[in-house]
């Protein structure tokens, strides 16, 4: 089954933004991987696509573990901005995520480290049907 088959529906995928909502189901994440690799080849970013991928499949499955509805992703070239890409996933829980210092054995809790440590910065913003998580990266030039 491809990506088309488990995007609830593409929102937006003209010019410099692209947004996708995914259901809340484990499939979301490879299927949020593959409409991030394929928008960034699109777009010439295929040396970002591995990283970008890697850090929306923690935040989508951060998603999945704490909120029940849809999750939002969204790619963003800011106008003006050439040397950003804007990423943002978005779910219906209100609660921000918590940043923790996973220890070695823990199996999970280093999804926002490996953003945090990964991105030019990063932040959350609460929304009107719950919140955004979003991150930058720099584009190569």
């Amino acid at each position: 089954m491809g990506v088309a088959w488990e995007v609830i529906g593409v929102i937006d995928t003209e010019g410099d933004c692209a947004e996708w909502s995914f259901p809340a189901d484990p499939g979301a994440v490879r299927a949020a991987r593959g409409a991030v690799r394929g928008r960034l080849r699109d777009w010439g970013l295929d040396s970002m696509a591995d990283l970008t991928a890697l850090l929306v499949s923690e935040l989508v499955t951060n998603s999945l573990r704490h909120a029940t509805g849809p999750i939002g992703v969204r790619l963003v070239r800011p106008t003006g901005l050439d040397a950003v890409l804007l990423v943002e996933v978005s779910d219906p829980l209100p609660d921000p995520p918590r940043e923790r210092v996973a220890l070695p054995e823990d199996e999970s809790g280093r999804g926002l480290q490996l953003v945090a440590h990964s991105s030019r910065r990063w932040g959350t913003r609460p929304g009107a049907d719950g919140k955004t998580v979003w991150f930058e990266l720099a584009v190569p030039q």
